[in-house]
């Protein structure tokens, strides 16, 4: 099943043998990313497939298979992405700060927290993390992995502002009052070489570029 095409490749989700059993995977294959993308979209696989590995005992991220011939392959998630499954409980956001406090302390920023179908809303009402491409990992999170690491809870408190304001805390409020000074330099100069390229090279048209994306 082809959950999402675009320049950078493919992602398909398909049945594979692991030893004795049959288990759903996620397969990202750059091959077929555009000639003129093919080394980016190989640097950001390899990107996810270490921050995957770094995750390795964390629950609520994709297992990790391999990553070989230009194919990541990592485990598939059961959930529905957050703008359908539109979560409206606080303990939800509650256990979603859990999952990023583990990122964390592993040492990985996942970076990219604003587009809402990087988030997942398993059967149980939990939440779940994919798409680690632009994710940061650093051992030693220095001053640029806690100023992404406070970005992560600023783009997950914007998420509860949309879907569950009545729970937001003063604290919390504070928090999306003061973007850190990497943001606020973004939005003034980055963010419309961003847009140009995603809507006008790449043709992405809304939600930061998960327009075109299923889940997963």
């Amino acid at each position: 099943m082809e959950l999402k095409s675009d320049l950078f490749g493919t992602v398909n989700r398909v049945e594979r043998r692991i030893g004795s059993d049959r288990t759903l995977v996620v397969e990202r294959d750059v091959r077929r990313a555009g000639w003129w993308l093919r080394a980016l979209a190989y640097q950001l696989a390899w990107r996810e497939a270490r921050a995957l590995q770094a995750l390795a005992s964390v629950v609520g991220v994709p297992t990790f298979h391999d990553f070989s011939g230009g194919v990541l392959r990592r485990g598939w998630i059961e959930g529905l992405p957050m703008q359908l499954a539109r979560p409206c409980d606080p303990r939800f956001f509650g256990n979603a700060f859990d999952l990023l406090r583990r990122l964390h302390r592993a040492g990985v920023a996942h970076n990219d927290l604003a587009k809402e179908p990087n988030w997942l809303v398993t059967p149980e009402g939990h939440a779940a993390l994919v798409d680690f491409q632009l994710a940061l990992i650093s051992r030693r999170r220095g001053c640029l992995f806690r100023a992404l690491a406070r970005e992560d809870i600023r783009h997950l408190l914007k998420h509860k502002r949309s879907y569950c304001p009545q729970h937001l805390t003063r604290r919390e409020l504070e928090i999306l009052a003061t973007p850190a000074l990497i943001t606020r330099a973004w939005m003034g100069s980055g963010k419309k070489l961003y847009t140009f390229v995603t809507r006008r090279v790449l043709g992405w048209t809304d939600r930061e570029g998960a327009g075109d994306r299923k889940w997963q």
